[in-house]
């Protein structure tokens, strides 16, 4: 499973139009270093918007030149929205480095994005697709148009829960309908407008999906993403490997990220502790322990809570934590 990270795309939207270049770097460090392999980053409408009146904190071409030290260390892209596409927009990114650019448009309009497709396919990059409101169509219908933006040439397919309409059923039968369509790779972004993002994301892990598009802390627009710690910690109670350092995007966003975001008032709704707990079925009562235990042997505090809870879940002695501190010593 690929982990697709949008926040620095779509999470813009919590500050803005976009994040400016300080947190754009922040994150694009945090996100490369903890294994995250698929970047979509710049204007949260995507290339080319900034000049129609779209006004992020960046340009594009300032966004275009924070990526460069980075485009070597994940595939790193851009938004593009179908009706904007141009060959001298697209150029210009694969000029920067980018790997793709996700070319955008509502499910049943799929015909008029497939010339932005080729410009994307001509400039050397991939194609990521984004269905919007795939919803609208039934699923059988989304699958159908699946086949028609493959043979264009598009290289991955996201089915967007753009709304966060979607149930668990729902997220698996529009992700089994189109993997069992096409060839190429399906992704699922959700929003968590309902509750179920994540619950959606593993759904559609267990019914195709290859990719999931997430955002870090929950960030993007409305109720925001699925969460990108938390889904790879789901995801992984599921037995789905993602390759992502759980730990190190935890330590991430308490040490940096959370930090950085307290000045625009935004808090996920389940920081990595909150995930920690839910992940090892560690009950919150026995926290201040935990934390007395890690403090004093000099360990790490989530994976202390993991590894004891693997012993026991129900009521684990002060006596067991120390045991398993020394163990992770």
């Amino acid at each position: 499973m690929k982990i697709m990270d949008c926040t620095l795309r779509d999470g813009g939207n919590v500050v803005g139009a976009g994040f400016p270049a300080d947190l754009t770097t922040l994150m694009l460090k945090g996100l490369t270093e903890n294994g995250v392999k698929i970047i979509e980053m710049g204007n949260c409408a995507g290339l080319g918007m900034y000049d129609k009146g779209v006004k992020a904190p960046c340009t594009d071409d300032e966004y275009l030149e924070l990526a460069k030290p980075f485009v070597d260390k994940a595939e790193v892209g851009m938004f593009l929205q179908a009706g904007v596409a141009s060959p001298e927009l697209v150029a210009k990114a694969a000029k920067a480095g980018l790997k793709f650019l996700r070319v955008g448009i509502n499910a049943g309009d799929g015909a008029k994005a497939v010339d932005a497709v080729k410009m994307v396919k001509a400039a050397g990059m991939k194609a990521f697709f984004a269905m919007m409101k795939a919803y609208v169509l039934s699923p059988e219908e989304l699958a159908k148009e699946a086949q028609l933006l493959e043979a264009s040439g598009v290289d991955v397919i996201i089915i967007m829960d753009s709304a966060g309409m979607m149930l668990p059923k729902q997220a698996a039968a529009y992700t089994k309908a189109v993997s069992s369509a096409v060839k190429i790779p399906v992704g699922f972004h959700g929003h968590a407008n309902l509750g179920c993002a994540v619950a959606n994301a593993v759904a559609a892990a267990e019914n195709g999906a290859q990719v999931i598009d997430c955002g870090l802390m929950g960030m993007a627009r409305s109720a925001g993403n699925i969460a990108t710690e938390t889904a790879v910690a789901a995801l992984d109670r599921d037995g789905v490997e993602t390759g992502v350092d759980m730990y190190g995007l935890f330590r991430f966003i308490d040490l940096e990220l959370a930090p950085a975001m307290k000045p625009y008032g935004y808090r996920a709704p389940a920081m990595p502790l909150d995930v920690v707990l839910g992940y090892s079925g560690c009950h919150s009562h026995y926290i201040p322990a935990f934390k007395e235990v890690a403090e004093a042997k000099g360990v790490d505090l989530y994976k202390l809570i993991i590894e004891t809870s693997k012993l026991d879940m129900k009521k684990p002695s002060r006596e067991l934590m120390e045991k398993v501190a020394a163990s992770l010593n």
